[in-house]
């Protein structure tokens, strides 16, 4: 179990909450509350509703975005420090992804209406997760873009539809 001040350097070094003031920081942590998983569990499954987002503590995730929420081919693993489920507490729609724990694993978790009161009365806090998100959305477009320029050199058309 992470202490009050562990929890803080954790969020501190989680891509999306880099640039929030630490004492901002200082509330989110108030407000979280940590789970333990055990690997070959679910944290979630495909087009469950989207009430909680995650930063893992101990352990690993896998994220899968095939339809059947027992595919264990993963898009991303999430280490300790990485964020998860984000998203859908965000806009509110339902998971678009299953996180499958891959070792025994610490979370910690902030649910939708709590993450929604603390950007309601902390705007820096949302500018500061808006920033990250933002850095978020540039490397994943990075990534697509260089995936793309591989499968072009291979001859592969990725824009192509069949």
């Amino acid at each position: 179990m992470a202490d009050f001040f562990d929890r803080i350097v954790i969020l501190k070094r989680t891509p999306i909450f880099t640039e929030v003031a630490t004492d901002d920081l200082r509330v989110v942590v108030e407000q979280m509350e940590e789970e333990a998983y055990f690997a070959g569990e679910r944290v979630f499954e495909i087009n469950d509703p989207s009430d909680r987002m995650y930063i893992v503590l101990t352990g690993k995730i896998g994220i899968s975005i095939h339809p059947d929420p027992k595919s264990k081919v993963f898009v991303s693993i999430v280490d300790p420090g990485g964020c998860f489920g984000e998203m859908g507490p965000l806009d509110g729609s339902p998971r678009s992804g299953t996180a499958h724990v891959i070792e025994d694993s610490q979370l910690l978790y902030l649910d939708k209406l709590k993450l929604h009161g603390l950007i309601t009365n902390y705007p820096e806090l949302a500018l500061g997760l808006l920033h990250g998100m933002s850095t978020r959305v540039r490397e994943t477009s990075d990534k697509l873009l260089a995936l793309q320029k591989l499968l072009a050199s291979h001859g592969i058309d990725a824009g192509r539809k069949e």
